[in-house]
């Protein structure tokens, strides 16, 4: 992706199901589960570069020992840093401590039997340590200890916060993250106090009645209704000090969440493939955990698949498939290429099917899959083209004359190289700018100068800015007749409010193309009708709100609003044609079909918060407000 946008986080869980010495004398490796965790959270690097943070849970510790260890980073190299001074902390033992698993598990802080992993993109708010996952709620008593970490970003947060102030707490911020905490928090502390006084009137003591908590907390239950009248998308992991845990997905699937179960661990991730190279498995023996449902694990190993909230429409974000996601997922693989191949129509159309000028390439290294598969689409279309002309010079076809038919082929190139040791996304947009010259660089003579039209592929075209300044200034220098600027995905024209930082309108090129469409056309007054619009909109209950920013995109037609954004996107100056092409939500839709959460580019959410985002964005925009929407 050529415009950096921070988004996601990424999550990772395990539990043993054996005792701690069968991985000893099985694998001659102690810290067995420990090892797979940073194997896992390594193979998510891609959902999160800034922070990283492991809890611990120990079972059955001996009173007066440590039981909960967490330890983060927020290092450049976070996970690296994080297990080094894991690593660091290990080394640092006595040999006696290391002499038995026993020993080894009641000094080493990190050898436990529940693991929960978490990468972070920080989307909103500062990036100290305090900002990174898992957060602990603690409490002398073992089942009100409650460590929590998730991929999630929630659009009610402030009738949430609402919510634990009536409910008597004092929450020390209004943030997604203490909302989560307390509120699941609050529930786990009535369940444990209804157990107790059930106990208690039947004369057992503290000490007894401690052990029937373990036994018979109803963890469905705190979930049900810890998690009741959450609006927003999440994929949440959870462990409660005495050892039961949870993996819990939002109703409309809107964040991704796999697990597999077999008889020495229990393991959840964001990721499917992540968990499939760890333990070597196959992609069919991972379990996707369905919208609404809890993967639940008690203290004693036992787990079950529980509805926690009634499903939604499934809505599952489709830039997972297009770019966030790894692709290395069978099933994402396959989805970006067929993006590929599906645009493969509009990018002959608009070559005039001059295959023989025209040079393929794509922006690196994200977007590789879909250009593959748009050379897919492009040879089929050459393969029949040659059996026309094969058929019509069937009567007097000579070898010279199939050897021109056969000389035609897709020419592709890779004409854009990324030196890998520049990391612009971790610079601010000013910063960025000036860098992105010096990241990118061309592969020189790779197409015949003013002659060679260039069609290159990048996944999105958000903000449009890395592609003014810097992208497409840096392909001129090859001096193509022609530049194509392929997105696999549609106009982005909406914000995200479900972990993806793109919250204001006035960020997406789509967005400004359209505004310049209406004040050419005299129409510039509806943008503050669509701004009293959204106003009166967002009065009303949040069930009822409705999108109103669509209407400002209904007085064009996409290729009008294509054309405008080549036109923003044009540099001053740039000698070449300019075009770009989007992918149809059509055609998205045909290579992702059980993934059809497509908000940032039809403003269909799946929630009515994000109706309420999506207004307020707008509002924001009108009034010249730079704050975030939610």
């Amino acid at each position: 992706m050529s415009d950096a946008i921070k988004h996601e986080c990424g999550i990772a869980f395990m539990r043993i199901l054996k005792p701690l010495a069968y991985f000893q004398e099985k694998y001659d490796e102690p810290l067995w589960g420990l090892n797979r965790m940073q194997m896992l959270m390594a193979k998510q690097l891609n959902r999160g570069q800034d922070g990283a943070g492991l809890g611990v849970i120990k079972l059955n510790p001996e009173f007066g020992k440590r039981y909960i260890a967490r330890k983060r980073s927020n290092s450049k190299n976070s996970v690296a840093d994080l297990f080094e001074n894991i690593a660091d902390t290990y080394s640092n033992l006595s040999e006696s401590a290391k002499s038995s698993i026993e020993k080894l598990k009641a000094e080493f802080p990190y050898l436990g039997e529940l693991y929960i992993g978490h990468l972070r993109y920080g989307t909103h708010g500062g990036n100290s340590i305090e900002n990174l996952h898992p957060f602990l709620r603690q409490n002398n008593w073992m089942s009100r200890n409650l460590v929590l970490a998730g991929n999630y970003n929630l659009t009610n947060v402030d009738e949430l916060f609402k919510t634990l102030i009536e409910l008597g707490q004092q929450p020390k911020e209004i943030s997604d993250n203490v909302t989560m905490l307390e509120k699941i928090g609050h529930f786990l502390d009535e369940e444990n106090e209804l157990i107790f006084k059930k106990y208690k009137a039947q004369g057992l003591s503290n000490l007894e009645i401690t052990a029937k908590i373990k036994q018979e907390l109803n963890l469905v239950n705190i979930l049900k209704r810890g998690f009741k009248d959450l609006d927003g998308g999440y994929n949440l992991v959870g462990m409660v000090g005495h050892g039961d845990a949870f993996m819990m997905r939002d109703p409309n699937g809107i964040r991704p969440s796999f697990y597999y179960v077999n008889e020495e661990c229990i393991v959840g991730a964001s990721e499917r493939s992540a968990i499939c190279t760890v333990l070597n498995i196959s992609p069919e023996d991972v379990l996707e955990l369905q919208p609404g449902h809890a993967l639940v694990v008690k203290a004693n190993g036992n787990w079950s698949i529980e509805e926690i909230l009634p499903a939604g429409e499934k809505k599952s974000c489709s830039f997972e498939r297009i770019y966030f996601s790894k692709g290395n997922d069978k099933d994402i693989y396959k989805e970006r290429r067929m993006l590929g191949t599906l645009l493969a129509p509009q990018v002959l159309k608009s070559l005039n099917y001059d295959v023989e000028n025209s040079v393929l390439s794509y922006i690196p290294n994200t977007a590789a899959t879909c250009f593959y598969g748009m050379i897919d689409g492009v040879n089929q279309w050459l393969d029949e083209w040659k059996i026309e002309q094969i058929l019509k010079q069937k009567d007097d076809l000579s070898k010279e004359a199939l050897v021109q038919i056969f000389k035609n082929h897709a020419r592709r190139e890779k004409v854009l190289l990324k030196d890998a040791k520049l990391r612009t996304f971790i610079t601010n947009d000013k910063d960025r700018s000036s860098l992105v010259g010096s990241v990118y660089d061309i592969t020189y003579d790779s197409i015949r100068a003013g002659k060679d039209n260039l069609v290159v592929v990048d996944d999105s075209i958000v903000r449009g800015t890395t592609l003014k300044r810097s992208i497409l200034r840096i392909l001129e220098r090859l001096k193509p007749k022609k530049i194509i600027i392929v997105s696999s995905c549609p106009q982005i024209r909406y914000p995200d409010c479900y972990g993806i930082d793109m919250s204001r309108m006035n960020d997406f090129i789509a967005f400004k193309a359209v505004v310049e469409l209406l004040k050419e056309n005299g129409l510039e007054h509806k943008l503050e009708e669509v701004y009293h619009k959204c106003v009166a909109e967002n009065q009303k209950p949040m069930a009822e709100i409705q999108n109103k920013v669509t209407e400002i995109y209904s007085y064009f037609d996409n290729d009008a609003i294509t054309r405008k954004i080549a036109e923003i996107a044009k540099p001053k100056g740039f000698e070449p044609e300019l075009e770009i092409i989007f992918q149809t939500t059509e055609n998205l839709h045909k290579a992702s079909p059980e993934h059809k959460g497509d908000w940032y580019f039809t403003g269909d959410y799946p929630t009515p918060g994000g109706n309420k985002v999506a207004n307020r964005a707008f509002i924001y925009y009108f009034e010249g407000n730079n704050a975030r929407a939610y």
